[in-house]
């Protein structure tokens, strides 16, 4: 675990409220309100310095209205209050608060936005639910009711005026909503690296975008077993170059941790060590390229205490507490650099991100 001992140098924005533990879809579903019960006894039991928590706001109907359709929200709303869960497809659940804990969870993305951009704060991490990659602007899925990191992208477009925002996605599971809400879309980059095959079935290689957004998406699938230093050697030596040649404004990362080896749904092998790694490289980039500016919200993670570890050790490296290297003990896989191959030579030979 991390050393919390050293003088911290960045300041940290949590939003956080017990609002979101009223998400309870039913019994024994893996995404449950224990799994950020655990994130907040631990911050509240062990405080780390330099970590500011805060209440976000709902978001409001404007924010969601630029990711989402007005039937699709008026669908979330509907669940308001009702008396036993609802299932709104086979795998995503709502009870009666699910709606208030979507709005605070979408408020926390365009605050976490407000204040990095700011420089009311050096980065933000909502540790909020339900999570959101996979709610496409009209389609409820895979847990998700509204997209948060979509809704705060957007927020960051309309309100901020920014130009090119950077979508990190290194979740086990393809975040086909973020995807899907910035296909056609030059001003957002989406990365993604995912399992595959597996749910939701999408992010193969030749999904690159269209129109205007051909070339800014970039999805790298990988095996079952990857582990850190295969997903390292991804981000350094194929993420890395279209990063730089983007140069983006903000970093955004949709932080899922059921890639780590004790998950009981991932498949993947990271460890707190990998992510110590693979988080001190999306910092650095944001150091490089877009003023230190950076934001995550929780998405995946279903092994309680895993994802405490995970959390914790991710939020040492952006208070500055661990300086670890940037890379793993390990050599990749062969799998891990032939998917390298096939992602950086599916993508459109002429695109302004390189």
């Amino acid at each position: 675990m991390p050393d919390y001992s050293v003088r911290m140098t960045k300041s940290v924005l949590v939003p956080r409220d017990k609002r979101c533990l009223n998400h309870r879809p039913a019994g024994g579903h893996p995404e449950s309100p224990e799994r950020l019960a655990a994130l907040y006894a631990d911050l509240d039991s062990r405080p780390i310095p330099g970590v500011r928590l805060a209440s976000p706001p709902e978001a409001s109907k404007e924010a969601l209205l630029r990711v989402h359709t007005p039937a699709y929200i008026e669908a979330i709303e509907a669940t308001a209050g009702t008396e036993r869960p609802i299932w709104l497809d086979p795998d995503t659940c709502a009870s009666s608060g699910s709606y208030q804990a979507a709005l605070l969870a979408a408020g926390a993305a365009c605050m976490g936005v407000d204040e990095v951009l700011s420089g009311r704060a050096d980065s933000t991490f909502p540790l909020v639910r339900p999570p959101g990659h996979h709610a496409e602007p009209d389609t409820i899925l895979g847990f998700c009711l509204f997209n948060n990191i979509a809704i705060g992208a957007a927020h960051a477009l309309a309100v901020h005026g920014l130009q090119r925002i950077l979508i990190l996605d290194p979740d086990v599971h393809h975040g086909n909503g973020t995807q899907a809400a910035f296909y056609d879309s030059d001003k957002v980059l989406y990365v993604s690296t995912h399992r595959h095959p597996f749910y939701p079935g999408t992010g193969w290689f030749d999904e690159v975008g269209v129109g205007k957004g051909a070339g800014y998406t970039f999805n790298v699938p990988l095996p079952y077993g990857t582990g850190d230093a295969d997903i390292l050697y991804v981000y350094h030596e194929a993420v890395a170059p279209i990063v730089r040649s983007f140069q983006p404004e903000l970093i955004m990362v949709s932080a899922g941790f059921d890639t780590h080896m004790r998950d009981p749904l991932g498949g993947f092998q990271m460890t707190e060590e990998g992510y110590a790694a693979l988080y001190a490289l999306f910092l650095s980039w944001a150091e490089q390229y877009s003023a230190g500016r950076i934001f995550l919200t929780l998405e995946g993670g279903y092994n309680d205490a895993a994802l405490v570890d995970s959390v914790r050790t991710v939020l040492g490296i952006l208070t500055g507490a661990q300086e670890p290297s940037l890379t793993v003990p390990g050599e990749p896989s062969q799998l891990a650099r032939q998917a390298v191959e096939r992602a950086v030579s599916s993508r459109p030979a002429s695109t302004a991100t390189g």
